[in-house]
């Protein structure tokens, strides 16, 4: 069994803080992905943010305190990619993936477009240069685990206030269907969604209105897997703690003899 942790800390200096490290260190995790760092390689000196028994890997946007990804894993990967070809986006410090025999797992951090136009029209930039990279990666003879915050809120299930953000970045039509067509076309599957079919289940939440409080939240932090070789044993939401205005998304893994990598 793998185990596979994605979580936007929204400041991983702050996520620090709030004991995320020492919880992390309790989880059992084979591999960890994170997002929004908002923090560059040479702010994270301390060996907190290099836990024992992990292989760390870090790309910061070249923007001082916007964006930045993470990898974490235990096994000792083959080689470590940090950019996905988009170089608009690559400056940003949105992708990194690891690679451990067949097996590959990607942290992504998708641009969000709530800020406004602008970054909306970035957003839709973004998702149709990935869709092109995922669509390459399908063709590959590799396996992939995509962790992330994707920013979008798939189905009315996937969010609690569903009507009232119908206009709204993250659940907006085109976004929505930017999912339909990697599922149902390009043959990924939202893993979470194999094993969890119940309502509000939700990753993240907004800091005004007692939103964390009344779980009025959206589903926007995603595993998706390339192949269905890659089976989904469990998965949760872990709400005990709170690190960031998202949750860690945990899921188990049972991977075929297919799936060889060092540790």
């Amino acid at each position: 069994m793998v185990r596979v942790i994605t979580l936007n800390v929204n400041g991983i200096r702050s996520a620090a803080t709030k004991g995320f490290y020492q919880w992390l260190a309790r989880q059992r995790a084979d591999f960890v992905c994170l997002q929004e760092l908002r923090a560059n390689v040479e702010q994270l000196d301390s060996k907190l943010f290099y836990p024992r028994r992990f292989h760390c890997y870090y790309k910061s946007a070249e923007k001082k305190g916007y964006s930045g990804v993470a990898l974490y894993s235990l096994a000792v990967p083959d080689k470590i990619i940090t950019a996905y070809g988009d170089s608009e986006f690559d400056q940003e410090g949105r992708y990194i993936e690891g690679c451990f025999g067949d097996l590959s797992v990607v942290s992504v951090y998708a641009p969000s477009g709530s800020s406004g136009d602008a970054r909306q029209q970035a957003k839709y930039r973004f998702l149709k240069s990935f869709m092109k990279h995922l669509q390459g990666l399908k063709r590959k003879r590799r396996r992939y685990i995509i962790c992330g915050d994707i920013n979008i809120a798939h189905k009315e299930i996937d969010l609690k206030n569903w009507r009232a953000n119908r206009k709204n970045s993250g659940f907006l039509d085109e976004e929505r269907q930017w999912l339909d067509t990697l599922f149902s076309k390009v043959g990924y599957c939202d893993a979470f969604r194999r094993v969890c079919p119940a309502a509000e289940q939700y990753t993240w939440w907004s800091n005004r209105g007692r939103a964390w409080e009344k779980n009025v939240g959206w589903r926007i932090d995603y595993q998706l897997t390339s192949s269905p070789s890659l089976i989904p044993k469990s998965a949760r939401i872990y709400k005990a703690q709170r690190f960031s205005d998202h949750a860690p998304l945990i899921m188990d893994y049972r991977l075929d003899a297919q799936h060889r990598f060092r540790r």
